[in-house]
C-alpha cells in the first residue's frame, strides 16, 4: 500500500481526486483482507456486507485526520512522521496504521448496519441499492457475519511482525471499542429502539445522536490524529471537529428521509416517520433542522480553524460534504 500523500500547506484543494485516491486504497485494502478464508460461505456474507458500495466517509476522516496531524504547525516544515519517530519504516508503519484504522473503522460501520438492518432491529429490505444481507444470505449467516466484521476490525489494528507501536496499537483499540459499545453506536441504537413512540426533547435527541452516529464518526477522526504526532490541543481540536461532524451527518440523515427517495439514498425512505421514531425534522420542522445543519458546519470549521494544523482542507472538504450531500 502506498504512503499517504500530504496535501501541499497552500493553494486550492479539490475533493474528488484526494477522496478518489484514498477511496481507491481502501477498496483495494478491504477486497484483499476481508472474508480471506472464512469458511461455510460466512466470507461471501462479510464481503457483501462491506464491498462495492458506501460512501466510506468513515475512513476518508481517518486518512484526513492522519494528514491533518502530519502537517505540523503553520508555518513551519511539516513534521513528517518517519522523522518524528526516527526513521523511514517507522513512516511506513504508521502510513500503514492509519490505513487499518480507516478499514477497521469501515468494519465496524458495515457490521453495525448488517444487524440494524436484521428484523429484531429496523427489519429493513434495502441497504446501499441492494438487499440487505439477511434478505440475501438468511437471519443466522448475516448476525455471524456481523460478529465476524466487528471482530475483524480489531484483529486489522493489532496486525503481526510490525512496526506499529504497541501503545498506538492500543489506543487505536480502545478508541474503536468506545466508539462502538455501550457509551457509543451500540449505546445510541439501544435509546434509539427505546424511543420509539416517545417524544424526545431536543437535548435527549442529541445524545441519542451523539452516541448512535456521532461516536463512531468522531472517533475515527481521532484515531487518524492517533497515527500521527499531534499536540493535545490539536486532538482536542480535532475531537469537537469530529463532534459537530458526527452530529451534522445524523441531521442532514433526518432531514434526507423526509426530502430524498428510496432510489436516491440507497435505503428505503420515509422508513423513520413510518416507525414513530423521533428525528429532528419531527421534532424542528424541516426549516429548522436545515439550518441547524448549517450551524453545525460552522461549529467543524471553527474548531478547526483553532487546531493549529497547518493543512485542515480534506477535513474541511468532509465536512461541507457531509451538509451538502443528496443521500
Amino acid at each position: 500500500m502506498s504512503a499517504v500523500p500530504l496535501t501541499a500547506a497552500a493553494g486550492s484543494f479539490e475533493i474528488s481526486p484526494w477522496s478518489q485516491h484514498h477511496l481507491a486504497r481502501v477498496e483495494q485494502a478491504l477486497s484483499q483482507w476481508v472474508g480471506v478464508d472464512a469458511p461455510a460461505g460466512l466470507g461471501d456474507a462479510m464481503r457483501y456486507a462491506v464491498l462495492d458500495g458506501g460512501k466510506r466517509l468513515r475512513p476518508l476522516l481517518v486518512l484526513a485526520a492522519y494528514e491533518a496531524v502530519c502537517s505540523g504547525a503553520p508555518g513551519e516544515a511539516a513534521p513528517a512522521v518517519g522523522a518524528a519517530m526516527g526513521d523511514a519504516a517507522l513512516r511506513a508503519a504508521m502510513d500503514d496504521a492509519a490505513l487499518r484504522a480507516a478499514c477497521a473503522v469501515e468494519l465496524i460501520h458495515a457490521y453495525s448496519l448488517v444487524h440494524d438492518d436484521m428484523p429484531c432491529m429496523d427489519n429493513d429490505i434495502l441497504r446501499r441499492g441492494k438487499p440487505t444481507v439477511h434478505v440475501r444470505f438468511g437471519e443466522a449467516q448475516a448476525l455471524l457475519a456481523g460478529d465476524a466484521l466487528q471482530a475483524f476490525a480489531f484483529e486489522l489494528l493489532t496486525p503481526d511482525a510490525t512496526l506499529i507501536p504497541a501503545a498506538t496499537q492500543a489506543a487505536l483499540c480502545r478508541l474503536l471499542a468506545r466508539a462502538a459499545g455501550s457509551a457509543g453506536m451500540a449505546g445510541g441504537q439501544a435509546i434509539d429502539l427505546a424511543s420509539v413512540g416517545v417524544a424526545l426533547n431536543e437535548e435527549q435527541l442529541r445524545q441519542m445522536h451523539r452516541l448512535k452516529t456521532g461516536a463512531l464518526l468522531q472517533g475515527s477522526v481521532l484515531m487518524g490524529a492517533a497515527c500521527g504526532p499531534a499536540p493535545a490541543a490539536a486532538r482536542d481540536a480535532l475531537s469537537d471537529y469530529g463532534a459537530a461532524m458526527g452530529l451534522a451527518f445524523q441531521v442532514v440523515d433526518d432531514i434526507l428521509d423526509v426530502v430524498a427517495d428510496s432510489a436516491t439514498l440507497g435505503k428505503t425512505a420515509g422508513k423513520d416517520a413510518a416507525a414513530d421514531k423521533p428525528t429532528y425534522v419531527s421534532l424542528l420542522g424541516l426549516a429548522r433542522a436545515q439550518a441547524h445543519a448549517q450551524e453545525l458546519l460552522g461549529q467543524a470549521q471553527s474548531a478547526l480553524a483553532r487546531s493549529g494544523l497547518a493543512d485542515t482542507r480534506a477535513l474541511a472538504a468532509l465536512a461541507e460534504m457531509v451538509v451538502s450531500r443528496s443521500h
